[in-house]
């Protein structure tokens, strides 16, 4: 099972979206892609994100390379992940050793 492919279900893990979850629509290069949520489901506006600051889910959805928006919220409807992607997950912020201690 590769991990970054076009239709997987990702969750960022950086940036003001953090926690959202989002689809691969295309592969850019061999670190970055482009993704959306699309922007009415989960917030998840489309675009290109480096493949460090997503992380990838065991689900994945039917799509073409490339696909609009608008068919990736079809796919998403037909699979029935509509409620399992409107979900916000709390990412997992790493401790600092120094900060560890004082714990």
């Amino acid at each position: 099972m590769p991990a970054i492919e076009v239709g997987r279900i990702c969750v960022k893990i950086a940036g003001r979206e953090a926690g959202r979850k989002c689809v691969i629509v295309d592969l850019i290069d061999d670190k970055f892609v482009l993704v959306t949520g699309p922007k009415s489901l989960t917030g998840v506006k489309r675009r290109r994100v480096n493949i460090k600051h997503i992380e990838p889910l065991d689900k994945r959805i039917e799509i073409e390379r490339g696909v609009s928006d608008e068919q990736v919220l079809e796919a998403i409807k037909n699979a029935g992940l509509e409620e399992f992607m409107k979900e916000v997950v709390k990412p997992e912020i790493p401790v600092p050793v120094k900060l560890a201690a004082y714990l």
